[in-house]
């Protein structure tokens, strides 16, 4: 059964874990204050003009850790919108969390590919369905990946039904 409630420290780092087209977007705004929102799409808009733009994705992920790096010495609820599906990757946004003693958590949109490829073709520039593959292929052992990796909370979505269904509280300081 999929979680119904994720109860978040107001000092989290939260990271967005799952393919393209599985929903972090939406879920982000859904859920989360815009400010509070680290995005991919939405900086390589900054920085390149364009939110599918993968040319500069260098410099993307530099301002990426800049801000999570800065929130997280804040206090600040920082939700990472990447899809996060690599371990390496994670670790390195992992890193800033654990540096400044903040809880970790892992919200993962692990939905069928079918799911991510129907809902990716649906943007205006979709990923290539390759990659798409690729990204729900990495997270095949995404359960004991997250046990290595230091997280406080690890909540796990596998259908859409169940997207809808969760409700996120945030607390104050560090609840």
């Amino acid at each position: 059964m999929p979680p119904d409630r994720i109860a978040l420290p107001a000092v989290a780092v939260v990271l967005l874990i799952g393919a393209a087209g599985s929903g972090k977007s939406t879920f982000a705004a859904r859920h989360f204050q815009a400010e509070s929102i680290v995005s991919a799409d939405r900086i390589r808009g900054i920085v390149g003009g364009n939110e599918s733009s993968q040319q500069r994705n260098g410099e993307v992920f530099e301002r990426i850790h800049r801000l999570v790096e800065e929130r997280a010495a804040a206090g600040l609820l920082t939700v990472v919108d990447a899809t996060n599906t690599r371990g390496p990757a994670r670790s390195e946004l992992a890193w800033h969390a654990h540096r400044h003693h903040r809880p970790l958590v892992a919200i993962v949109l692990d939905l069928p590919v079918a799911t991510c490829l129907e809902q990716n073709g649906r943007r205006p520039h979709p990923v290539p369905p390759r990659v798409v593959r690729q990204q729900v292929a990495d997270l095949r052992h995404i359960g004991s990946d997250l046990e290595t990796e230091g997280y406080s909370l690890v909540h796990l979505v596998r259908s859409v039904q169940g997207l809808d269904q969760v409700r996120v509280t945030i607390g104050s300081g560090t609840e």
